[in-house]
């Protein structure tokens, strides 16, 4: 079996049919979740691009693996989802972005050269590369924002998109007049891109991913990590996408004003960044959510070509297929903008799996409701390959048993974490590097933030509150769910993370390897062992060499 795992860049849980959204049908999505299992309470272990996608990889907490924030180099040696199928047997391809930083000053320690197979997979995250582009190609005042090769951009000035960098004058720009009308400007997310549809971001990796699947067919096993930039901004989509939901289609925003109400401190601060006071704004609402909206109907279709190539050549009875994101947009839901803090519309995800083996047939188009983490999915693939988890080191669970129907014993909460040591946030609050971190804890009930630095925490009801408006943490009525949240953070806290040498199964070994090697230790006076080997420690005395 292979295995398409592919992920959408921002992709909000509740944009989808099938979740739910009143106006925007996705019909392609909806048929994986008819195949497969929709997992409603998934989510992300970081909700930031770089550290989010390092869990997934690595099926470890960003504590565990340190990659917390994006541009954090994934240090050398840590083992990743490529590393856990190839030991099973099966391929690990990249075609699409990672946002993952290699750790250079670890590889140059260890003599890795870059140009070697395994310092390669060291720099892309344990994946051999079909083609890799981030696809974030900004040029601002003081230089590019990813100073990597991006195969798009080639692709583009292939096709006569003549500019240094066709990515922001075309691809990601619409016209207004005789100007170029960026897309990084939400007053022209209404525009069409100024660019043939075809010659897209989004059809153009789909190109690529079918490019790939076809060179495959016949060899070995193969997981191939689909990864899409969009919905993730610019928001601006090409035609026939860039009008086909307007104003009316705009829900009024997840917010209360009592969330302006001596907010905590963090949540207080992000609330007045940039991108917040933006979308404080009707009018960029307004502009910005129908062009998202049509991005994600441009994955859609393109997740149509895919699924219709592999009915087309048969292997969509022996592919697995996995729909996720590596976070959401709050779009200024709770008066926020982008992702970063803890509400569902930032943490929460999309997760909707297809496992085309009989044992999962009675789970066709069901839903699972278990707390289920990003992390969980490379011990999902290891299992998938024929592997063994090695939970030493994977700190995820199979999903594959909620596949076959069964209902194991599961976590009793998910935790994501954050670290904001280089925004803005943490400067404006005055807050020591090694203190700007955030965690939350989730119970299915009730959910809580806990900052470190010295602030209060939040807290939320939702069971009584799902729209998270309410911050129970603001009384003094909720101390007993502060306490019960804070010794689950305080168990997890305590997790074997960094044993990743020596399994239990090793170590179960060294506890039974013989004492009667190499030396006796540890005896009383000798009566503890028997006389035969005794005798070899008490046995004649040797002559002294004595100098004459």
């Amino acid at each position: 079996m292979n295995i398409l795992f592919i992920m959408y860049d921002q992709l909000r849980f509740d944009y989808l049919s099938c979740a739910g959204h009143p106006h925007l049908h996705t019909p392609n999505f909806d048929r994986v979740a008819q195949m497969g299992v929709r997992f409603t309470n998934a989510f992300v272990q970081s909700p930031v691009c770089g550290g989010s996608r390092m869990c997934f990889y690595t099926g470890r907490y960003a504590s565990s693996h340190g990659a917390h924030w994006n541009g954090f180099p994934l240090r050398v040696g840590e083992m990743t989802m490529g590393d856990h199928l190839r030991n099973a047997g099966m391929d690990a391809w990249l075609i699409g972005k990672t946002h993952m930083k290699a750790d250079s000053e670890g590889m140059a320690r260890l003599g890795l050269s870059p140009d070697s197979v395994i310092g390669a997979r060291q720099a892309e995250c344990g994946f051999d590369t079909w083609i890799r582009d981030d696809g974030l190609w900004g040029l601002g005042p003081d230089g590019w924002y990813d100073e990597k090769r991006s195969p798009y951009n080639e692709y583009l000035k292939s096709k006569g998109y003549e500019s240094e960098n066709p990515w922001a004058d075309f691809a990601n720009a619409g016209i207004d007049g005789d100007k170029v009308a960026s897309g990084w400007i939400f007053r022209n997310a209404d525009k069409p891109a100024n660019i043939k549809e075809t010659d897209s971001e989004t059809p153009w990796l789909t190109r690529k991913t079918i490019e790939f699947m076809d060179a495959m067919q016949g060899k070995d096993p193969w997981c191939a990590h689909v990864s899409y930039i969009k919905p993730h901004w610019p928001y601006i989509v090409p035609e026939p996408y860039h009008d086909m939901f307007g104003p009316n289609h705009v829900p009024a925003p997840t917010r209360d004003e009592v969330e302006l109400e001596n907010p905590q401190p963090v949540f207080g601060a992000y609330q007045q960044n940039k991108i917040a006071q933006a979308f404080h704004k009707d009018e960029v609402r307004q502009k910005v959510i129908p062009a998202y909206m049509g991005l994600i109907k441009q994955c859609d279709d393109q997740l149509g070509h895919i699924l219709d190539y592999l009915e087309e050549t048969g292997q969509i009875k022996d592919t697995m297929i996995v729909l996720t994101s590596d976070h959401g947009d709050y779009l200024g839901d709770h008066w926020m903008g982008e992702k970063d803090l803890f509400h569902d519309p930032s943490v929460k995800i999309p997760m909707i799996i297809y496992d085309p083996r009989s044992d999962c047939d009675a789970t066709r188009g069901t839903t699972c409701d278990a707390l289920v983490e990003s992390i969980d999915l490379t011990a999902t693939f290891i299992e998938a390959a024929g592997g063994t988890v090695p939970d030493h080191i994977v700190e995820g669970r199979s999903l594959l048993p909620w596949l076959q129907g069964d209902t194991p014993a599961w976590r009793k909460y998910a935790i994501s974490e954050y670290d904001y040591s280089v925004t803005p946030q943490a400067v404006k609050l005055g807050v020591e590097p090694r203190d700007a971190r955030l965690f939350m804890v989730y119970d299915g009930r009730y959910k809580m933030m806990h900052a470190e630095g010295g602030f209060r925490p939040m807290l939320f009801d939702l069971k009584n509150d799902p729209e998270e408006f309410h911050d129970l943490a603001k009384g003094i009525d909720h101390q007993d769910q502060i306490d019960q949240l804070y010794k689950y953070l305080g168990e997890w806290g305590l997790r074997m993370s960094q044993r990743v040498t020596k399994s239990e199964d090793d170590i179960r070994a060294m506890r039974g390897r013989s004492m009667r090697r190499g030396i006796l230790p540890f005896l009383a006076d000798g009566t503890e062992v028997d006389e035969e080997l005794l005798e070899k420690y008490n046995g004649p005395v040797k002559q002294r060499f004595i100098e004459t």
